[in-house]
Order: structure tokens, then sequence, then C-alpha cells
């Protein structure tokens, strides 16, 4: 396995080596999960690029109520999972 130099703040150095926590094996994961999230993030944008091509640009009012909608959601903080 190849090997590789990585620098941490001095603060977070002290929380790792104060908890003894697994660098490598936490590294890895975070490189994979953000590997992961940008594939998923250009996947979306090429899908949306073909639905865009499909059915057309929305228009000003349809662009509108979709951020109300989000925006709704997005602030709901009163809903139990379950």
């Amino acid at each position: 396995m190849p090997r590789m130099q990585v620098y941490l703040p001095a603060d977070l150095y002290e929380i790792v080596k104060e908890r003894g926590l697994p660098v490598s094996e936490l590294l890895e994961e975070a490189v994979r999960t953000e590997v992961r999230r940008q594939e998923l993030q250009s996947a979306i944008r090429s899908y949306t690029s073909e639905l865009a091509v499909q059915a057309g640009q929305p228009g000003r009012h349809t662009q509108a109520r979709a951020v109300a909608v989000a925006q709704r959601i997005a602030g709901r903080t009163d809903r139990k999972a379950g």
C-alpha cells in the first residue's frame, strides 16, 4: 500500500493522540466519502442537464415555487424519524 504524509493542525493532532484515534482508517474513510460525494454531484449535474434538454428550462414562476418548497423542507426541524 502506498504511503502518504499528512499534516494536521496542532489542536487536531493533540485530540487524535489523546483519544488514540486510528488516523489512517479515518482518513481513508473520509477520502472515500468525499470521492463518492463528488461522483454523485457530477451525476446529478449530468442528470439535471439531460432533464433540462428534454423538458426545457423552468420558468421564473416554477423556479420560485421550487425554491420556496425547498426552503420550507429545509426549515423543518419538528419532524421525527419513524
